[in-house]
């Protein structure tokens, strides 16, 4: 039989036993089993990198290109606009000249003579309208007996609005009317629509500027 150790050497093994055993626990209880884990979720960080770093790299080689901007001293208005300053300027002395034939009256004449002056600025659907009114037909034999005539002023005040097809401008027209008994007036601001036609412009619709005024569609 072997023989038995002494006391005191009983007690120092078995310290050293307890504390392995607590040593132990304690490597287990804080990452011993973590070591697959570890590895494994190392790896997948490897792997997520190499998935991200194409994107990351792509984006570094190829870095945003900066949009070319304008000092505000340079800025050209009439590149922002659908007509050029000479249609504008094309399209307001057709609204101009309607407005004035609008308010000239020779009512020696008869009143077709009248629409046929602003027909000539008119579209050709426009035109038509105007060949159908009798607006002036009850006043004209009166004013005729009076060897009245009145001369149409007209003047741009404004652009209203605009589109790709059509542009209104607010027009201050005036009839200055002379017969037998004096001179007067009559004063209005008209909303007159002009679109584009062939080469020419030509007036779509014409109405009082606080009236509602069609477009060009």
């Amino acid at each position: 039989m072997p023989k038995p150790l002494p006391d005191g050497a009983q007690r120092l093994v078995f310290g050293v036993l307890v504390v392995a055993l607590v040593a132990f626990g304690i490597y287990l209880s804080v990452g011993g089993f973590r070591g697959d884990g570890a590895e494994e979720e190392q790896q997948a960080d490897q792997v997520g990198g190499e998935d991200r770093n194409p994107g990351e790299q792509q984006s570094e080689a190829v870095p945003p290109s900066p949009i070319p901007t304008t000092a505000a001293e340079d800025m050209e208005v009439m590149d922002w606009l659908p007509f050029t300053e000479e249609e504008f300027t094309a399209a307001a002395a057709t609204a101009q000249g309607f407005a004035e034939a609008y308010g000239t009256m020779d009512y020696s004449e008869p009143p077709e003579a009248y629409y046929d002056r602003m027909a000539a600025f008119a579209t050709e659907d426009y035109a038509e309208t105007l060949a159908q009114s009798s607006g002036a037909g009850a006043l004209w034999g009166e004013m005729a007996e009076n060897e009245a005539v009145a001369e149409g002023r007209a003047n741009v005040e404004s652009i209203r609005s605009f589109d790709d097809d059509s542009i209104i401008f607010v027009v201050n027209a005036q009839s200055i009317t002379e017969d037998a008994s004096g001179a007067r007036d009559d004063l209005g601001e008209y909303a007159i629509t002009t679109v584009e036609d062939g080469e020419e412009w030509r007036v779509y619709d014409f109405q009082p500027a606080d009236a509602a005024n069609l477009g060009g569609d």
